[in-house]
C-alpha cells in the first residue's frame, strides 16, 4: 500500500474509534437508562401503543387519543427496535447511544468532504464527541439525536447532488431524509427552507433552479401531506397548534444565553465568569452577525459565479459549509416563529439549540482551516486548549450522569411512596395529577390532567377552570377518582389549595400528596 492509502485507512480507523467512543460514553453515562422528561414519556408511550397494535396514540393519558402534537419519527424507531421484545423505555438507551456514534461518523465524513482534509474531518468528529451539551442531549430519551442524524444525512445527500452532476437521485434522497426529519421534529421545516434557498443560490440558471426546487419539494411533500392528512382525519388538527401571538419573555432569552455559555465554555467556574460578563450577550450577537455576513458574501459569490460540480474531497467543497450556515438562521427563525406564534411553552433549552450547535461546530472547523493557512501555531494552541478543556469536562459530565437518571428517571421517582400508593388503587379509579407522565411511567396507567386556568402553549387564560375543578372533585367524592399532587409539579401552591379544597388527604410523603373522598 502507498502512503496515501495507509493514511486514509488510519483516518477511517480513527473515525471508527471515535464513533465507538461516542456509543460507549452514552452507555457509560446512563447505566440506569436515559433521562426522562414529559416529552420522553410521550415518545415511549407512543412506541408502546404502536407495538400493541393500537396506532400512534397518547397512551400516557387516560383519554388515549391519537397523538398529533408529537410527530411519530422517534416513537416509530423505538417501536421498530422493540419488535424483538425490547421495551421502548430500555430500547431508547441503545438507540441514542448508537445515534451518538453515527452522528460522530457523519460529521467526520462531512468535515472531510467540506475541507478536502481527512484530519479536519477527524477534528470535527472529535469536537462532537467531547462536547458536553451534545452528549447531554443524547443522554435523554428525546427526538433531537434522531433529528440531527437525519439532518446530517440530508446535508450529505445535498452535497452529493452537486458533486454528481446534479443527478436527481441524490436530491430525492435529500428530500426523503428531510421528510423523515420533519416526521421526527416539526422543526424540519427549517431544513426545507434551507435547501430551497440553497438550490436557488447555487444553481446557475433559473431552469435548473426551478427544476431542482420542484424535485426537492416533490420528495418532501408526501411525508408532510400524509402526516397532515392523518392528523386531520383522526384528530381534527394538522399539528395540534393554534396561531396566537405571544412575545418571547426575557427569561427565555436568559435561558438561551445561559445554555450558549455552557456550549462555549463547558468548565463551570469559567462559564460563570463568562456568563456574568456584561458584553456576553453582545458577543453572542457578534458571532451570529459574523456568520450571517459570511453567508451573505458566499451567497452573492455563488449566485454570481455558481458552483461547478466537483467531487467534494478534491474539489471546492463549499456546499456543506454554506448550507449549514444557512441552516443556523433558518432553524433559529423557525424556533422563534414557533415561540411567537404557535407554542409559548417552547424554551431555548439545550435540546432545542442542539441542531444549531452541530452546525456551529461545522463552521468552526471551516474557520480553523482558514486560520491554519495563516497562523498555524495559533490553531494548534487553540485546538489543544479546546480539546483539553472539553475532554476534561466530558469526563466530569459522564461521572455526574452515571450517578443516577435525570428528571423522571431519578431515584426520587423510583423510590416514590406516593407512586406505590397509586399502584395499589383499583383499576377503575381515575388518577388526576400534575405529573401524568410520571404516573404513567411508574404505575402503567393513563392519567387525567388537572383543570388549569392558564394555557402554557397559547399563554392565554383557559376558560372553564371552576367547572373543571367541580367536576373533578365530584368524581373524587364519589370514590371514582383520586387527586395526586407531586412536589415540583407545574401547579402553584394556590392552585393546589383550590384543587384539594374539601378533599381528604389520604397519603403524604416527601411533599407528595394524594387526596381521596373522606373515609
Amino acid at each position: 500500500m502507498n502512503r496515501t492509502t495507509i493514511f486514509r485507512l488510519a483516518s477511517f480507523l480513527t473515525l471508527s474509534l471515535l464513533s465507538v467512543l461516542g456509543v460507549f460514553l452514552i452507555l457509560k453515562a446512563t447505566p440506569e437508562g436515559l433521562g426522562l422528561s414529559d416529552d420522553s414519556i410521550a415518545y415511549i408511550a407512543g412506541a408502546r401503543s404502536l407495538l400493541a397494535g393500537n396506532g400512534y396514540r397518547e397512551a400516557w393519558l387516560a383519554s388515549n387519543g391519537p397523538a398529533i402534537h408529537f410527530p411519530p419519527g422517534f416513537s416509530s424507531v423505538l417501536a421498530l427496535v422493540g419488535l424483538p421484545g425490547l421495551d421502548p423505555l430500555r430500547g431508547a438507551r441503545f438507540v441514542n447511544a448508537l445515534l451518538f456514534g453515527l452522528n460522530t461518523a457523519l460529521l467526520g465524513i462531512l468535515g472531510w468532504r467540506m475541507t478536502k482534509s481527512l484530519p479536519a474531518g477527524l477534528v470535527l468528529a472529535a469536537l462532537f464527541v467531547v462536547n458536553d451539551s451534545l452528549l447531554r442531549v443524547h443522554a435523554v430519551a428525546m427526538s433531537e439525536p434522531l433529528f440531527i442524524f437525519l439532518s446530517l444525512l440530508a446535508f450529505w445527500m445535498f452535497d452529493l447532488y452537486f458533486e454528481r452532476d446534479n443527478h436527481w437521485l441524490w436530491l430525492v434522497s435529500c428530500g426523503i431524509f428531510v421528510g423523515a426529519a420533519y416526521l421526527t421534529r416539526y422543526a424540519g421545516l427549517a431544513l426545507i427552507a434551507t435547501f430551497i434557498v440553497a438550490l436557488i443560490i447555487l444553481h446557475d440558471t433559473w431552469r435548473k433552479r426551478l427544476t431542482g426546487v420542484g424535485i426537492f419539494i416533490a420528495s418532501v411533500l408526501p411525508w408532510m401531506a400524509g402526516w397532515a392528512l392523518r392528523n386531520q382525519i383522526v384528530g381534527g388538527s394538522v399539528t395540534n397548534r393554534e396561531l396566537v401571538w405571544h412575545p418571547i419573555t426575557s427569561a427565555n432569552f436568559d435561558t438561551a444565553l445561559y445554555n450558549i455559555s455552557i456550549f462555549l465554555m463547558p468548565v463551570e467556574p469559567w462559564r460563570r465568569v463568562l456568563f456574568k460578563t456584561p458584553f456576553f450577550g453582545l458577543m453572542t450577537a457578534l458571532i451570529l452577525a459574523a456568520t450571517l455576513i459570511w453567508i451573505l458574501v458566499k451567497a452573492w459569490k455563488s449566485f454570481v459565479q455558481p458552483l461547478v460540480p466537483h467531487p467534494s474531497p478534491s474539489g471546492r467543497g463549499e456546499v456543506v459549509a454554506f448550507t449549514n450556515g444557512l441552516y443556523v438562521f433558518g432553524y433559529l427563525a423557525s424556533i422563534i416563529a414557533t415561540m411567537l406564534l404557535f407554542d409559548a411553552s417552547t424554551k431555548f433549552k439545550v435540546r432545542i439549540l442542539a441542531p444549531v450547535y452541530v452546525s456551529l461546530l461545522i463552521l468552526l472547523v471551516v474557520l480553523g482551516l482558514w486560520l491554519w493557512n495563516k497562523r498555524r501555531e495559533l490553531v494548534i494552541v487553540l485546538a489543544v486548549f479546546i480539546f483539553g478543556v472539553s475532554a476534561y469536562n466530558q469526563t466530569l459530565t459522564v461521572r455526574e450522569l452515571e450517578k443516577g437518571g435525570t428528571a423522571y428517571a431519578s431515584f426520587q421517582w423510583y423510590d416514590s411512596q406516593a407512586m406505590e400508593f397509586l399502584r395499589g388503587l383499583p383499576a377503575d379509579v381515575k388518577i388526576y395529577t400534575n405529573e401524568p407522565g410520571a404516573v404513567y411511567l411508574y404505575t402503567g396507567r393513563g392519567a387525567y390532567v388537572l383543570p388549569n386556568d392558564f394555557d402554557p402553549v397559547t399563554a392565554e387564560a383557559r376558560p372553564g377552570f371552576d367547572q373543571g375543578v367541580a367536576q373533578m372533585q365530584a368524581e373524587i367524592n364519589a370514590r371514582r377518582a383520586v387527586l395526586a399532587l407531586f412536589a415540583g409539579g407545574e401547579n402553584s401552591s394556590t392552585d393546589a389549595i383550590t384543587l384539594s379544597k374539601g378533599l381528604y388527604l389520604a397519603y403524604k410523603s416527601s411533599g407528595d400528596e394524594v387526596y381521596t373522598a373522606a373515609p
